[in-house]
C-alpha cells in the first residue's frame, strides 16, 4: 500500500483576535496575518512565523519552537490558527 505524501508545512492567512499574536521580534502583531508552522528536522517541533498582511518581514511566534506529536503537525496548525483568531497574545506553545 503506498502511503501518501508526508507534509512538512502549512501556510494560512487568519485575523488575529483582540490581543494579537505574541512574537519574539515585534511584539504583538495585530489583523491579518500569515502563519507558518513548519515541521523541525527531529520530527517532534514545529517553529511557527507570522508575517503580518503586505509585509516582507516574518516573526517568530513566541514560544517558537513548539513541541507536536508525532503525526499531528496538521492538527496544531489548525488549533494555532483558532487560538490565534480568539487574540490575547497567542503563543506557539
Amino acid at each position: 500500500m503506498n502511503q501518501p505524501p508526508s507534509i512538512n508545512s502549512y501556510v494560512d492567512r487568519v485575523t488575529a483576535g483582540p490581543g494579537g499574536a505574541l512574537t519574539d521580534e515585534a511584539g504583538v502583531l495585530t489583523g491579518d496575518l500569515t502563519v507558518a508552522t513548519i515541521l523541525r528536522s527531529d520530527g517532534h517541533s514545529a517553529r511557527v512565523a507570522v508575517q503580518p498582511l503586505g509585509s516582507d518581514n516574518w516573526y517568530t511566534l513566541s514560544g517558537s519552537p513548539a513541541p507536536v506529536p508525532a503525526g499531528q503537525l496538521a492538527a496544531y496548525h489548525r488549533d494555532l490558527l483558532g487560538r490565534i483568531r480568539r487574540g490575547g497574545g497567542t503563543r506557539a506553545s
